[in-house]
Formats: C-alpha cells, structure tokens, sequence
C-alpha cells in the first residue's frame, strides 16, 4: 500500500513539475513539488528495497519519475508467476513427522 502511495506521489510531483516548467514556471509551485517529488522517489527506492530481494524490481525503482510504476508492474507479474508471493522469499519447507 505504501509503494502505490510513493509512486503515485512520485508520478503526479514529476506532472506538476513539467507542466509548470513548460507554463508559467511558478517558483513557490517548483518550491513545494521539488522536495515533494524527491522524498516520494526516495521513498519508492526505500519501500521496493524492503519489499523485494529481486534484484531486477531494485534496479527498476532508481529509474527517475516513473520507478515507482515500474516496480508496482514488476510486483505484479512476480506475484502472479511465482509461488513465493512475488518476494523472491521462499517459505520454508514443511516437516512431515511419521508418529
């Protein structure tokens, strides 16, 4: 739940930002969005590390603006193909005691 909130505040500062460059560019606008969009890309990187051991889903989170979408896929199609829930963490085998 934390990573979809980091990356949609990464993505929407990140549309804030550009639209106000290519406008009217505001400097209290690049003042508020700028810190915004950079805690929120900090935090995508945070919250993909605790969240996977997949090397692959790190990498994705360092890309600038849209990592977050991309790890969220990434989480997605894992989840779907992989037993372990997504998390490259296997659960541990079960013992079978004959009594």
């Amino acid at each position: 739940m934390g990573l979809r909130i980091a990356a949609a505040a990464e993505a929407v500062s990140l549309v804030v930002l550009l639209v106000n460059l290519v406008t009217l560019h505001l400097r209290p606008v690049t003042q508020l969005a700028g810190p915004l969009h950079g805690c929120a890309y900090l935090a995508v990187i945070a919250l993909t590390v605790a969240s996977t051991r997949a090397g692959r889903g790190r990498l994705l989170a360092l890309v600038p603006g849209v990592g977050g979408a991309l790890v969220l896929r990434f989480l997605a199609r894992t989840e779907r193909a992989s037993p372990t829930g997504g998390r490259g963490i296997a659960s541990p085998p079960r013992s079978r005691h004959i009594r």
